[in-house]
């Protein structure tokens, strides 16, 4: 369940120093100065405070507060017909329901070892991911959630890129169509390992083979391999493909219609036509889903030990190794 925006100030610190933050006002953070000599202060939105050193990062100060730290990308709700459309065009991917039921369970045994609930970080919270709600629904794991716009599923507002948390103290990290979005990938997931406790646990879902979404704001992609490396500090739990290329043939579809035809519409219209292809992932063996994925996901734990280049290449298990 997600827990409160007080519930969640004791974790809390600052993006640039990380000393520990405290209400000076009811609409500002300030910072402890004892830990550096400096104070350091940060306005909140809607309730919500706002954690960015804008000095460092591709958002404006101006246009956050401008607009209420409103999302710079239209976010589009989805119900009744469209909500149907939706649905058949993105139905549930297998591999993030068992990855999700697996990560509960590890939290679930994680907690009772601890005496207390779990502690789960999601990265880029504004909507609740596709697969996540039972992670929000349980009773023992509660949610903390951030994104670089205000939403009713955050706490606070924030850049991945500095993480305004303190060191060790989520027991999981969720980090869901994110990491594409961001322009340092690596920086993000060395903050994820700085806030996980020893043998904490990550999930991770990025694309591979597809097209760019939010526009400027839409940076990399990953193979299989690229992102077990990026994790490479993590003992790897599983990985593998989270969409395979039937789902990515109907995404190709949809943008040649749409850049064909100038039509997001004709778009649209192409991905209704080929959303059957989607369900040829299940007849595709994973080595092949992995050279060919629409997106790869990463689970694993905290270590202290880094997968060395080296060992990169022998951990390639797509259809073209050697025989």
């Amino acid at each position: 369940m997600l827990v409160s925006v007080e519930q969640c100030l004791p974790a809390l610190r600052c993006p640039r120093t990380r000393a520990e933050l405290k209400r000076e006002t009811a609409d500002r953070l300030v910072t402890d100065g004892r830990m550096n000599g400096s104070v350091r202060r940060y306005r909140m939105v809607n309730g919500l405070p706002v954690l960015i050193d804008f000095s460092d990062s591709v958002l404006s100060e101006d246009a956050v507060y401008r607009n209420s730290a409103e999302s710079p990308i239209e976010r589009t709700s989805y119900a009744g017909l469209k909500g149907g459309i939706k649905s058949l065009l993105s139905p549930r991917k297998k591999a993030t329901e068992q990855n999700v039921k697996r990560l509960i369970a590890d939290l679930e045994a994680e907690a009772k070892a601890l005496g207390r609930p779990g502690r789960l970080l999601v990265i880029g919270g504004g909507s609740i991911g596709q697969g996540m709600e039972p992670l929000y629904d349980h009773p023992g794991i509660h949610v903390y959630s951030f994104d670089i716009y205000a939403s009713s599923k955050i706490q606070f507002v924030a850049d991945a890129h500095q993480i305004p948390l303190a060191d060790g103290f989520f027991d999981a990290v969720i980090v869901q169509a994110v990491l594409e979005h961001v322009l340092q990938p690596a920086q993000v997931v060395d903050e994820i390992w700085r806030v996980l406790r020893p043998s904490g646990l990550v999930y991770a879902e990025t694309p591979f083979m597809q097209q760019v979404h939010e526009g400027a704001y839409d940076f990399t992609r990953f193979t299989e391999s690229g992102h077990r490396y990026l994790f490479r500090h993590f003992e790897r739990i599983s990985s593998g493909a989270s969409g395979g290329p039937g789902l990515q043939f109907m995404w190709s579809a949809d943008y040649l219609a749409r850049s064909v035809f100038r039509s997001r519409l004709a778009g649209k219209a192409a991905k209704l036509a080929f959303f059957w292809t989607q369900y040829l992932d299940r007849i595709v063996p994973e080595p092949y889903a992995e050279d060919a994925a629409s997106g790869v996901y990463f689970y694993g734990r905290k270590s202290t030990v880094a997968v060395r280049p080296a060992e990169i290449v022998a951990h390639y298990r797509g259809a073209q190794r050697a025989r």
